[in-house]
């Protein structure tokens, strides 16, 4: 069957076209494009040609063989914004996923929109059963991309990706259609119930199987992390550790954990605050330090202390948002900050 364009809210993704070429060459002739890329510099417009050609003969994804979607503004449709790769494997029970984009169009959500876009179209119109992609460890911006599609980080492979002579470790992201529905079918409302409710032996298990998305490991420990910590320093003595499952709608979503007020902590201190990947952008995270800092005012505090570190996702806009205001100062490359309790 020949592949029909996929419409989203911005955008197209239609079979390829000759005239397609010279955009595909001024943007993967693009340093900063070709830095993580399979294809050594400069760009061999030759080769470029060659493969355009095979694409414009295809219909569509074919099994062994790879393909590609021009994508293209939906309100100016003779802009071309880039592209997404399939790669059909196993009879066509899986595919790989890859994308590329001109830097005009980076950070504005286009690769999100159609990558999500051609997962839907893998699972639902090939009928595969699993999706995979691979990058740079160094890219996490396109590791956002997969995330946004709900794939899950499945490992590192090292010393295994070569181009030209230059070689680097690989990142394995994949999904299987169950992962993709749960996934789409996640809940997306804000709760009408949260709470901070003992981690326990019933709970445990729960509590242990929370996790962020890869890329926000950088900024928020993981739980194998949290509970070393948390039996480490719960048992020394005069430990001031506090810390909870957060319990939204009688589901365990996520998990903090604080420094009470001691002679050494004039302020209780935010240490950690995670939020499950499946469940994150529905306010939970916002409501769990709503009733963690009313907690501390019933206890007397009169501020709150928290820390982040700076970069892409990086929780400081959600703390500045709620009144958290750096200090100026920086402590293992992380800011520190303040909110005053009212």
């Amino acid at each position: 069957m020949a592949f029909e364009p996929i419409h989203t809210d911005r955008l197209i993704l239609r079979q390829s076209v000759m005239s397609d070429l010279d955009a595909a060459i001024e943007r993967r002739s693009l340093p900063e494009v070709a830095k993580y890329q399979d294809w050594e510099m400069p760009y061999d417009t030759e080769r470029a040609a060659e493969i355009m050609a095979k694409l414009v003969k295809m219909d569509g994804p074919e099994n062994d063989s790879g393909w590609q979607a021009t994508v293209v503004d939906r309100a100016e449709p003779d802009r071309i914004l880039g592209d997404v790769y399939v790669g059909i494997e196993w009879d066509g029970r899986s595919a790989e996923l890859g994308f590329t984009f001109h830097p005009d169009y980076w950070g504005k959500g286009y690769a999100s929109e159609a990558a999500q876009a051609m997962v839907r179209y893998l699972f639902i119109d090939e009928g595969v059963s699993r999706v995979r992609s691979s990058l740079h460890p160094d890219n996490p911006p396109s590791a956002r991309v997969l995330e946004s599609c709900g794939m899950i980080y499945e490992g590192l492979t090292r010393q295994s990706f070569w181009v030209g002579d230059e070689c680097s470790d690989d990142m394995l992201y994949g999904m299987t259609r169950a992962d993709w529905e749960a996934w789409i079918e996640r809940p997306r409302h804000r709760p009408e119930k949260v709470e901070l409710v003992e981690v326990t032996v019933d709970n445990a298990d729960e509590v242990g199987e929370l996790a962020t998305h890869k890329t926000q490991e950088r900024f928020v420990a993981t739980m194998a992390l949290n509970f070393q910590d948390a039996l480490i320093f719960s048992n020394r003595p005069g430990s001031t550790l506090w810390y909870r499952a957060i319990e939204a709608d009688g589901d365990i979503v996520g998990f903090i954990m604080t420094k009470e007020m001691s002679e050494s902590q004039a302020n209780p201190y935010v240490g950690r605050l995670l939020i499950d990947r499946m469940h994150q952008r529905r306010g939970i995270g916002s409501v769990a330090l709503d009733i963690y800092e009313q907690r501390c005012r019933e206890l007397g505090a009169t501020a709150v202390d928290v820390a982040w570190a700076e970069g892409p996702g990086s929780p400081g806009p959600m703390y500045m948002g709620r009144g958290y205001e750096p200090t100026g100062e920086v402590i293992d490359g992380e800011v520190q900050a303040v909110k005053q309790l009212g």
